[in-house]
């Protein structure tokens, strides 16, 4: 990985120095159906020729082109060839001697991907079809063909691609086949990493969308959506282009700018790395949006949210696109907020925001409380960095941010900036001052100061609501007080709501009063909340409006801990389970008080997408927090909670589906895994509840993983279901069953060798972890430290990344994993500053928990003495 890497400066100065014309592409991926793997081991490769056209500011100059690919056949620069063997060094091309006008022409074989990164092949199982796609950000377009791959040097593209018989090919522009050879229409001016190949046998299914303007003048997109053969039975296209429509619809009413791109097709992908690939005119999917099996509401509102996402990015990020990845955050945090804003103003999700403030703040909450968090605009020294900087700061808090930034101008002057911004930097490359300079014309505020608050620092503020009361109980003054950690101690201006909540005649705990103000400095009062009555419970962040982590005072804790369920506003509630969230994790509520809000509470949450996420907290809670002395009394109450909330369901809910999941997710006891069994088998039965597939594999990991479904169970299984999907469950299945001999195996399997997908490297990991299997896996933390470094110099950075997150041994939660991880930190000083990312964050996690069992401990003492 290193030799590949490219620096911010070696950027700079080519972007300096090269402007580029245009681009034309030819790939032949004919060679995708040859059958059999190369001889001796090497890579099968497809022909990639390349002609870029391109100006030189300083004629006589020396520059060099991107490519990575096994061989290279020819190279010729303004018709004078040279000697691949003298220029190409396996990652970059030397190009000397350039002239004011140059056209380099490259020939080369390229190397078909099994990692997700550049041109990725894969075969499916239930019918031997082979799928082509490519996924580039932020660097892999030079797996595929030779480029200038950095963002800032954009230009037209046309592909044209060969293609075996029978194939049909998509790519950024419309295409038609002829004499044998898909021809695409030339793009826009777009970043490398943008363009994308879709190829194969895909089912593909189409639609249409117009809008007239207020001119008169009408627009037409061609959309097109496509899936795996096998996947078109779940296929549910009918959705994908309503939320598709009504975010085109929402788009164009608030952007004032005409999609540009063209057609609009959306292509859900096999062994997909990330959620989704904002590709103008052509979006990649993971295809595991295409649901198999029954799902709540909240998995169809995220993949509207995914969506809408990636259709934001067609402004902010395609036609507008950050100079270098140190604005990353110019796209993602934009699309991110954006992403939900369109869900509650376009589609049926209404609600959407409960589900950002649950589960995409808690992202940034973690991310930000990480040694490696970084300011919203990063310090992104080069691609590596770039790589591991796609996180919960760049995206959720960015989003975060944003959503404040809306309370603080208001969504009018926000928007008019948003319109301003595309407008006057329509095809262009952008820094942060850029879209600064707008919003300050716009909202008429200074936005340097908003900016250096909140964009240019790290982490996250904490707001405790302090009341006192007079002599006849109502709020003589109510303070918010704002604290910072002692590594990143900015304290900054918030804009947040203050609601004060009591319970009425009826039990429910309601609002009565709430007043908006500018929270900023150490403490703040909220005048216009005195002479209220007193509350039970004040709420600092109302309705959600800033980034912090809410904290409360006695009164208030003590209403939630007695009646958090008689919460009637789901946002609110919604809010207060996050910072209860949010204490456990800092240590200042004990685990097991968490986990009985859950068993006490947890059945009366409506939201579907809050009640999943309190499911994943309580297991959390369970792995990583509560003392181990107090765990298996944990999951046995959690289990004995899923069980009656399972059959206390309206039969056939998405409530019942959730309890079963969660069910499955804690049994352990033999009455639970009888009952898993038993469902699987057909001899138990609970009304309403389909289980389907996806439920069985679910079912089946932790009867593997208690060793009650050995190998021949997991053979029957995948013979009901042999399928891509089927053949990562099983996977994962088999890597989960307690025995020395098959975490040796998965071991090796994922750390000795490449040979596996990155999709079966993902499910080998997941199984290989099991938190019941402790002692069985302890051995495995020295091989870990031993391992990486090799792993890291050996394998992609996708692969890295996966295996230095997924196997640093994080169940060992002792001081002795502690001291072994500084041991190694110490000792590799010196090594490739991603890869120390990575081994850190993982660092604080483990101290997080053991901080967090500590708290536990002094709670579980002090119930003793008591």
């Amino acid at each position: 990985m290193p030799g590949e890497n490219l620096s911010r400066d070696e950027a700079r100065e080519r972007a300096a120095l090269l402007a580029v014309d245009g681009y034309d592409v030819f790939l032949d991926v004919r060679s995708a159906l040859d059958e059999g793997d190369p001889d001796g081991g090497a890579p099968r490769t497809f022909r990639s020729v390349t002609t870029i056209r391109f100006r030189c500011a300083e004629p006589g100059a020396t520059s060099f082109a991107d490519l990575i690919a096994p061989s290279v056949t020819a190279v010729s620069l303004n018709g004078r060839d040279l000697d691949p063997s003298e220029v190409f060094d396996g990652s970059r091309i030397v190009l000397e001697d350039l002239a004011a006008d140059n056209e380099l022409v490259v020939d080369a074989q390229c190397a078909y991907s099994r990692t997700g990164e550049g041109m990725h092949r894969f075969v499916d199982p239930e019918d031997g079809e082979v799928y082509l796609y490519t996924q580039y950000e932020p660097a892999d377009s030079r797996r595929v063909f030779a480029n200038f791959e950095q963002p800032d040097l954009k230009a037209p593209f046309r592909f044209e691609v060969r293609a075996p018989e029978g194939w049909t090919v998509w790519s950024n522009g419309a295409g038609e086949l002829t004499d044998g050879t898909w021809r695409f229409a030339e793009t826009k001016p777009i970043s490398t990493y943008i363009t994308c190949v879709v190829a194969g046998p895909y089912h593909y299914v189409t639609d249409s969308y117009s809008r007239t303007f207020a001119d008169g003048t009408t627009l037409h997109i061609p959309l097109g959506a496509m899936c795996r053969k096998g996947l078109a039975p779940y296929f549910d296209a009918d959705d994908v282009f309503l939320v598709t429509k009504q975010g085109l619809d929402f788009f164009h009413d608030h952007f004032d700018y005409p999609y540009p791109f063209g057609k609009y097709d959306q292509a859900f992908v096999p062994e997909y790395n990330l959620g989704a690939m904002e590709n103008p005119g052509m979006v990649t999917f993971r295809e595991e949006f295409i649901f198999r099996g029954k799902v709540t509401r909240a998995s169809y509102e995220g993949r509207a949210n995914v969506i809408l996402h990636e259709m934001a990015h067609m402004w902010f990020g395609d036609l507008v696109t950050m100079e270098w990845w140190d604005d990353l955050w110019l796209k993602e945090s934009f699309a991110d907020f954006m992403g939900t804003f369109a869900n509650v103003g376009a589609t049926r999700f209404k609600d959407a925001w409960i589900t950002f403030a649950n589960r995409r703040k808690a992202w940034a909450y973690r991310a930000d409380q990480l040694p490696s968090t970084h300011p919203i605009t990063a310090d992104i020294r080069d691609l590596q960095d770039a790589k591991l900087n796609f996180d919960g700061i760049t995206y959720a808090k960015g989003a975060s941010v944003l959503k404040q930034l809306v309370a603080y101008v208001g969504q009018d002057a926000f928007l008019e900036g948003a319109r301003r911004y595309f407008k006057r930097h329509a095809y262009g490359n952008t820094r942060l001052g850029d879209l600064l300079s707008v919003l300050e014309e716009t909202s008429g505020r200074d936005m340097g100061v908003w900016a250096r608050s909140w964009l240019q620092t790290a982490g996250v503020n904490s707001l405790t609501p302090q009341v006192l009361l007079d002599a006849e109980g109502r709020i003589d003054e109510l303070a918010v007080v704002q604290e910072a950690a002692e590594s990143h101690p900015e304290l900054r201006p918030h804009r947040v709501a203050v609601g004060l909540y009591r319970r009425g005649s009826g039990g429910a705990l309601e609002r009565y009063a709430q007043a908006e103000v500018d929270v900023d400095g150490p403490r703040t009062v909220v005048s216009e909340l005195a002479g209220a009555e007193a509350p039970e419970l004040v709420l600092v962040n109302d309705d959600d409006l800033t980034y912090c982590k809410t904290r409360f005072d006695e009164t208030s804790l003590a209403a939630l801990r007695e009646h958090l369920g008689a919460l009637t506003d789901p946002l609110a509630r919604a809010l207060c389970w996050s910072a209860l969230w949010n204490m456990t994790r800092d240590a200042l509520l004990p685990a097991r008080d968490f986990v009985d809000l859950v068993l006490r509470f947890a059945g009366r949450e409506s939201d579907i997408g809050v009640l999943q996420m309190l499911h994943a907290w309580a297991n959390s809670s369970l792995v990583n927090y509560v003392t181990p002395e107090w765990r298996p009394t944990g999951e046995r109450l959690l289990a004995e909670a899923a069980l009656r909330e399972l059959r206390a369901a309206a039969p056939g809910s998405e409530q019942q589906l959730a309890w079963a999941r969660f069910l499955a997710s804690v049994a352990s006891g033999p009455e639970d895994l009888g009952l898993l069994r038993g469902l699987l088998e057909g001899a138990e039965k609970i009304e309403g509840l389909d289980v389907d597939q996806e439920l069985r594999w679910a079912f089946l990991e932790p009867l593997a993983a208690h060793g009650a479904a050995d190998e021949s169970v997991l053979a029957a299984e995948l013979a009901r279901d042999d399928t891509a999907s089927g053949r990562r469950h099983q996977v994962r299945c088999l890597a989960a069953r307690p025995s020395q001999a098959v975490k040796a195996q998965a071991w090796a399997q994922v750390v000795e060798s490449d040979a596996l997908s990155n999709a079966l490297v993902e499910a080998t990991i997941s199984g290989f972890a099991q938190p019941s299997q402790r002692e069985l896996i302890a051995p495995y933390a020295e091989k870990y430290f031993a391992a990486i470094e090799r792993v890291w110099a050996e394998r992609s950075i996708q692969i890295g990344m996966d295996v230095v997150r997924g196997l640093f041994p994080a169940l060992q939660q002792s001081q002795a994993t502690l001291d072994a991880t500084d041991a190694w930190l110490a000792a590799h000083e010196d090594a490739a500053p991603a890869l120390r990312r990575l081994v850190l964050e993982a660092r604080d996690d483990l101290a997080r928990g053991l901080r967090g069992q500590a708290c536990d401990a002094e709670a579980a003492d002090a119930s003793i003495a008591g």
